[in-house]
């Protein structure tokens, strides 16, 4: 996999405009505390009254959403 170097302000932008539809403005503060923060899942999961499972769905669809336009 080629390393992507990008900056705070562009990643913010790529979770703008990609994290769209159903629960969209939780997910984007899920990622942007994950991408942007480095928050663990487990302080994710507390913070948004997540299982883990269901928070690392969120993220797996989410990052790829954002990603596949690389």
């Amino acid at each position: 996999m080629k390393n992507l170097e990008i900056s705070r302000t562009e990643l913010n932008n790529l979770i703008d405009e990609y994290v769209i539809g159903k629960n969209a403005v939780r997910d984007r503060e899920i990622m942007k505390d994950r991408l942007i923060d480095g928050f663990s899942y487990y302080e994710l999961s507390d913070k948004y009254s997540l299982s883990l499972t269901a928070l690392k769905y969120i993220i797996n669809k989410r990052n790829n959403q954002i990603f596949k336009h690389f």
